[in-house]
């Protein structure tokens, strides 16, 4: 594999499946995963979702950590906007304390949530507009040098936890390029910026203590399977279960009902989200992942199983390693 390949796990509950068997399923992917040959597993900071099981996402990490052995896991990402920068360095802090060299931390200022949920975070809408400055004082604490006399994380201070600037438009990518931090772009359901993103971060990049040259992760969407029409069939499930996610209120569609829906305007934009997926047998699956990297411009992919079972997404996972020859650290 001509980069390195790395998961984000979506920390999916399935219908009729607990949290428990979700958190259960992360640990069973990340055991995997690291005998595989993949770099890192990130988990994603979502609230108010019945579908998704890492809301407490460095709880999450410290579990997942505690259940393996060297597999590099964080945070894609602590939506920073919903916290303050001393607690997200003191959550991280500790992490890397029990687990060194093996924590990343990467940073977004979407609310991941509903205008709702953002009030019963006690978000303030206007926190992102000091999303730059709360990245620098959160780097401040993991360094050993707060920016607030008298302040320190402990633990954190002087941990040096890798932070990650997440994106999926121009904004993200000249923050990361101006603060020389390595930027991952949400090609994986945000595809349209993914080119200029890329090009503006590399242009604007500064070399920084943690960082002497650009470092860009992208986002893609992963079905192996044994055969080609078992891996359209997934992705044909795939499409309509986030058209039910992203869609549907209160009622569920059916299978003809959301291939219905997968025909109209808003049918299409949730296919556009879509735009970057592997699918196919495991060669077919590789050959897609080297085009992509390329087209990309990117240094490492993270990849998202997208198969709607969970034996699939193991299984795609699995056949993507096979057919990239990932090697264990």
């Amino acid at each position: 594999m001509a980069v390195p390949l790395s998961i984000l796990d979506l920390a999916l509950i399935g219908p009729g499946e607990t949290a428990r068997e979700s958190v259960d399923a992360s640990v069973e992917t990340a055991q995997h995963a690291e005998k595989w040959g993949y770099r890192r597993i990130w988990y994603a900071e979502h609230h108010n979702m019945s579908s998704i099981a890492s809301s407490a996402t460095s709880v999450l990490i410290a579990h997942v950590a505690a259940h393996t052995e060297k597999i590099r896991l964080g945070a894609g990402g602590i939506m920073l906007p919903n916290h303050a920068p001393l607690t997200i360095a003191e959550q991280f802090g500790t992490l890397e304390t029990l687990h060194p060299g093996r924590i990343d931390l990467g940073l977004g200022r979407a609310p991941g949530s509903d205008q709702k949920t953002m009030r019963a975070l006690r978000r303030d809408p206007s926190s992102a507009d000091s999303f730059p400055q709360d990245v620098l004082e959160l780097q401040a604490y993991l360094a050993g040098k707060s920016r607030i006399p008298g302040i320190d994380a402990i633990p954190g201070k002087g941990t040096n936890v890798p932070l990650y600037i997440l994106g999926s438009s121009l904004f993200g990518a000249k923050l990361a390029g101006m603060l020389g931090l390595p930027y991952a772009f949400a090609s994986h359901f945000a595809p349209n910026a993914l080119e200029d993103a890329v090009a503006l971060y590399r242009r604007e990049f500064k070399p920084s203590e943690q960082l002497a040259e650009p470092h860009v992760i992208a986002g893609l969407n992963v079905i192996a399977a044994d055969t080609t029409e078992e891996a359209l069939e997934e992705f044909q499930q795939a499409k309509r279960q986030r058209v039910n996610l992203l869609l549907a209120r209160d009622r569920k569609f059916t299978d003809d009902e959301a291939d219905m829906v997968l025909e109209s305007p808003a049918g299409q934009q949730v296919l556009q989200m879509a735009k970057y997926t592997a699918v196919g047998t495991p060669s077919a699956v590789a050959d897609y992942v080297d085009e992509f990297t390329k087209h990309a411009d990117a240094d490492e992919l993270i990849v998202a199983s997208s198969a709607p079972r969970r034996a699939g997404r193991l299984r795609s996972l699995q056949l993507l390693a096979e057919a990239t020859d990932l090697v264990p650290a």
